[in-house]
């Protein structure tokens, strides 16, 4: 019964620990690639996903400006 309290209690804190994490990537900026990939499987289904590498590159482009003269630019 112990065991089974702590492993509940373990799960418990693994899932308030992402869900932090979570938050403060989403306040600075980060977007969750997770979400992202689970998000378009379940609604858009006959969209390719972009790979990790492809989707952080797009979000850093959206943010900070790709060149093509949209998005935030600081300098």
């Amino acid at each position: 019964m112990a065991s089974l309290s702590a492993t509940i209690l373990k799960d418990a804190m693994a899932s308030f620990g992402k869900c932090v994490c979570d938050s403060a990537r989403l306040m600075i900026g980060v977007p969750d690639y997770e979400t992202y990939a689970a998000h378009l499987r379940l609604t858009h289904p006959d969209q390719p996903v972009m790979t990790y590498p492809e989707f952080f590159r797009e979000r850093q482009g959206a943010r900070y400006g790709d060149g093509s003269g949209r998005g935030f630019r600081c300098c």
